[in-house]
């Protein structure tokens, strides 16, 4: 067999499998429909603003130090990496919590919404790293193929952490409601409500408070850059512009793709691409997952994004900023349960400009708006007129200034666009969500159950949503095709 790789899509899964790939000595090529790569992970730049399109938070360092010490190098050699302080801050409609860089820092603000909560925080986040630990060392770096992944005596003894929820683990020991909303926060970046994610993965709260808030200088995409350039690097061929219309498969083998009314012929077929639509390029037979298996699975929310350039400097604000000056649970069940556009929305603000004066023209600020909408719901440019002006008056009166008049242009981004520029499944943002019924072995495979050589990686497989697990399902996904090749 032939050493021939074809990787579809440029995201960061795609871009981890194509480095661990060619330094095992393969010959691939990646095929990007878009014209840059980094898929969800692009870029905007206009008038001198420049854009984070998709990710802009930069949490386990760990990760992506990792991920370059593979190759024999180190974040710092593509990327200047600052800590964030604060980290973010929290608006509720009286009063604003700022998470600090420190775990004293963010013990203080505690104790000055909640007498006593510090002590108490501190042994969740001890547990939470712990957790911490366990996932990201052993349990996500397996490749979903048995429950007997998630065995070990580590596990077992925190089993009830399973079945419990991060929800019913914060409440436990925390009663100020916006104690419990700050806690709650880090697992939307799962993909599922509090009250549907298992209390094991308060590793995200450890992700958060204890390993802190980071930021690229020049903003994520230096990230996808590094990435880009080391791939080159190491010999692998990058080909934006190239639309992958259908997956090739010969006596139950994955022989190639059509691309540009083309075919390319390949040894293994890997797609990076959303995994519903990768499947889609496949004749009906040999497709694993029925629309009606999709249908029912939990997704990630979609998001109604807005890239604006402002002016002038803001006040108030710091690099992160969550809203939550309405309801969390029922935003939450609008996204989840009645699905529908939300009635009063949490949003978040960004603005890299306040730490990275790289990122706007001088005296100006680079601001990216994101509203977490269900997906599949009805996308008009009329709708998203009005909810731009819902946060954007919300935003004004909690922050204390006037900034409508200071706009200097803003694009918008949502369900159909995801739809379009990324063959998202129901517009999706983040993939599927990390429900007990959707982790590890239950999610879909990386390796195609019907068609010999095909691979599958990114957010919807395994270990999940985010950019750390999109790192390590391209390590897992490129292990098992250099061991198939082997047996």
């Amino acid at each position: 067999m032939g050493n021939r790789v074809i990787i579809i899509g440029s995201g960061f899964a795609s871009l981890s499998a194509s480095c661990y790939l060619a330094k095992q000595g393969y010959d691939v090529s990646i095929y990007e429909k878009n014209k840059t790569v980094g898929g969800r992970a692009r870029q905007f730049v206009r008038d001198g603003f420049t854009f984070d399109m998709g990710p802009s938070w930069y949490w386990m360092p760990d990760i992506f130090e990792s991920f370059f010490n593979d190759f024999g190098k180190k974040t710092s050699d593509y990327y200047q990496l600052d800590k964030l302080d604060p980290a973010y801050n929290i608006f509720f409609s009286d009063d604003v919590i700022t998470i600090g860089d420190s775990m004293d820092k963010i013990c203080k603000e505690f104790e000055r919404i909640e007498k006593g909560s510090a002590e108490p925080l501190r042994k969740f986040i001890k547990k939470a790293q712990d957790n911490y630990e366990i996932a990201i060392h052993k349990i996500v770096l397996r490749p979903g193929l048995s429950p007997l992944e998630l065995v070990s005596k580590d596990t077992i003894v925190r089993l009830d952490q399973f079945f419990k929820s991060i929800s019913d683990e914060v409440r436990k020991r925390f009663k100020n409601p916006k104690l419990i909303s700050t806690l709650e926060f880090p697992v939307l970046f799962l993909g599922a409500k509090p009250s549907k994610t298992p209390s094991f993965y308060s590793f995200m709260n450890f992700a958060d408070f204890g390993l802190g808030t980071w930021h690229p200088k020049g903003g994520m995409y230096q990230v996808i850059r590094a990435m880009e350039l080391l791939a080159l690097e190491l010999g692998v061929k990058i080909h934006t512009d190239h639309s992958v219309t259908k997956i090739e498969v010969s006596k139950g083998m994955a022989t190639g793709i059509k691309v540009n009314g083309n075919t390319i012929k390949a040894d293994f077929v890997l797609s990076g691409a959303d995994y519903h639509h990768s499947e889609t390029l496949l004749d009906q037979q040999f497709r694993q997952y029925s629309e009606a298996y999709w249908d029912k699975k939990t997704f990630a929310p979609s998001s109604l994004l807005f890239y604006v350039g402002f002016d002038k400097k803001l006040q108030n604000v710091s690099h992160h900023n969550l809203f939550f000056d309405t309801s969390f649970e029922q935003h939450a069940k609008e996204i989840y349960d009645d699905p529908k556009w939300p009635e009063a929305p949490l949003f978040y603000a960004n603005f890299p400009s306040i730490t990275d004066s790289s990122m706007a023209p001088e005296g100006c600020e680079t601001g990216f708006f994101l509203i977490p909408i269900a997906p599949d719901l009805e996308d008009t440019q009329q709708l998203r007129n009005k909810y731009f002006e819902i946060i954007i008056n919300r935003f004004q009166k909690l922050t204390g200034q006037k900034v409508e008049n200071s706009i200097l242009f803003k694009e918008d981004f949502c369900v159909n666009d995801f739809i379009d520029q990324y063959n998202s499944y129901k517009g999706n943002a983040y993939g599927m969500a990390n429900t007990l019924l959707q982790t590890a072995f239950l999610r879909p495979k990386l390796h195609s159950k019907k068609v010999d050589n095909l691979f599958f990686t990114g957010q919807l497989t395994v270990p999940g949503p985010g950019v750390p697990p999109a790192l390590i399902s391209g390590k897992l996904v490129s292990e098992l095709i250099v061991k198939h090749q082997k047996t």
